[in-house]
């Protein structure tokens, strides 16, 4: 329950989508098929609070306007406030007033939290790439790359924002990576290789403990992103669709960026060359259904223009 209401908070559109069925099926109730009836109150008051999430950042006289029509219809719906004195009416505006603004104050909190998340990602993610000038932006482009792949497949906006995020953060384990390894300009002995692939349990270990990385699936980004759709990759072996969706989307991404980007020990290798590799490692490195869907996104030229 609390994971689905998660999902809402994330999504205030959720909320907007909520309030006028909500507003509408109350009046339904009380003004036609239950009337005198004020066993269906509790609507109103649901419809006072998802107004507030869902329209927290409108100007106020937007929730004042929407809150007073919840209360009119509640006022005047209900037969047994009909006859009120004028006092009920303006406690009842004022009351639900209090529930608009609390709801839209705690939205506001809350899409405050998140950025300062996405601040704190971001200013890892600068921390890394400072190590090393020839993989700079390299997070920021794979986080771009996954996120467009998940567009196209339709994925829930929750589950984009999560593989955008897992792709800011997915090699941030490269930070406990000894700096002669990561810039060494010749070729890697066995052992420093098997160092560089352990970036994936050291990032694994540096986040595991922000409950939200581990619910939403940047975990599984941060520790598989390196696995193969053969199972010939690392840090498990894992094959196939043992493979959490949002790694097998984030593999193809960061593996067209280092493709395509300068890195210490060679030149960039041009867009044609890299997509061919694409086409040619389906369904042994990569997901062959969304390595398809990424090689579309190539058939407009403007896609990541």
């Amino acid at each position: 329950m609390y994971k689905k209401f998660t999902i809402w908070l994330n999504n205030p559109a959720y909320f907007r989508y909520a309030f006028f069925p909500t507003l509408f099926i109350s009046i339904l109730l009380n003004g036609f098929i239950f009337k005198n009836n004020e066993n269906y109150f509790i609507l109103y008051i649901f419809a006072a609070i998802f107004l507030g999430l869902g329209f927290y950042n409108r100007y106020p006289w937007f929730l004042i306007f929407f809150t007073a029509l919840v209360v009119l219809c509640r006022f005047f719906l209900v037969q047994e406030l009909a006859y009120n004195h004028i006092t009920t009416l303006f406690i009842y505006l004022v009351t639900y007033l209090l529930m608009t603004f609390m709801s839209a104050g705690f939205m506001k909190n809350y899409q405050k939290i998140k950025e300062s998340k996405l601040e704190l990602i971001k200013t890892l993610v600068n921390a890394l790439d400072s190590r090393d000038s020839y993989t700079l932006h390299h997070s920021e482009n794979v986080a771009h790359f996954s996120l467009e792949i998940a567009k196209k497949m339709k994925l829930s906006k929750s589950l984009c924002d999560v593989i955008h995020k897992g792709g800011l953060l997915h090699d941030i384990g490269k930070i406990g990576i000894p700096e002669h390894i990561l810039t060494k300009t010749g070729k890697l002995t066995d052992e420093e290789y098997n160092i560089i692939k352990s970036h994936t349990d050291i990032g694994y270990e540096m986040i595991k403990h922000v409950s939200d990385f581990n619910e939403n699936g940047i975990l599984d980004i941060v520790l598989y992103h390196h696995e193969r759709y053969d199972g010939k990759g690392y840090p498990k072996g894992l094959k196939g669709t043992e493979i959490p969706l949002v790694a097998r989307i984030v593999a193809i991404a960061d593996m067209f960026d280092a493709m395509t980007s300068r890195r210490v020990y060679r030149s960039e290798l041009n867009l044609e060359y890299t997509l061919n590799e694409i086409r040619k490692n389906k369904g042994t490195q990569f997901d062959p259904e969304i390595a398809d869907i990424f090689l579309s996104l190539f058939e407009k030229k403007d896609t990541f223009s």
